[in-house]
């Protein structure tokens, strides 16, 4: 999985029920998940692996400044014709290490992604320094497959430990309308709270510190 051509699969990508979203029903059930997930305000929401920018668009239509990184050019050039007018910017770029420079945001959104990474506890770190005090990370993934891969959710609470505050789970496995039918394997989103350090909220250092 980990070594598709994005680029080649970019034309056929939204095919996929729960990649285009294109059925009425399916979009609305993510976008009621999405309604929840993310900040209840306007924010700047960051869309890692983010692919054609459907979820993005979402995130758009419900008010919020996104910005979307994708490793393939193809990709990203989709997602910026989806998104054309809006006020969203794509990128193409590493998740793991997104170039966004100084920029922080208020959710970091990433769907199927960290499982295919390296080192999933390290790009956690990163995107945790990617959020503002009081942040969000939002992240749907899930095990799949014949030869099943994924990272089961238990793994993934036990990286988020260190690094956020609250955690919750939602099962997603017994909602057909996301997947666009019904499924048996394990699918999840998980939303972490990031809380400021005393530092960041501006107290005095600790002495020692």
């Amino acid at each position: 999985m980990t070594n598709v051509d994005w680029d080649a699969e970019a034309a056929s990508f939204d095919e996929e029920p729960d990649h285009g979203l294109r059925d009425p029903e399916v979009r609305r059930a993510w976008a009621g998940r999405l309604r929840g997930w993310l900040p209840g305000r306007a924010q700047d929401v960051l869309d890692l692996g983010c692919g054609t920018g459907s979820l993005s668009l979402l995130a758009s239509e419900q008010g919020h400044r996104v910005t979307g990184v994708d490793l393939s050019p193809a990709m990203v050039a989709l997602a910026r014709e989806k998104l054309a007018g809006r006020d969203a910017a794509f990128l193409v770029g590493d998740a793991a290490a997104p170039p966004v420079g100084e920029e922080r945001f208020d959710a970091v959104l990433v769907r199927h992604v960290l499982w295919a990474l390296p080192d999933p506890g390290r790009a956690l770190r990163h995107w945790r320094g990617l959020l503002r005090p009081d942040g969000r990370l939002v992240l749907v993934e899930g095990v799949w497959g014949i030869e099943p891969v994924g990272i089961p959710a238990e793994r993934l609470t036990a990286l988020l430990g260190p690094i956020a505050g609250p955690v919750r789970v939602e099962r997603l496995s017994a909602d057909p309308l996301l997947w666009g039918g019904e499924v048996t394997d394990e699918r999840y989103a998980v939303i972490a709270e990031v809380r400021p350090s005393g530092q960041e909220r501006g107290e005095p250092a600790a002495p020692g510190q």
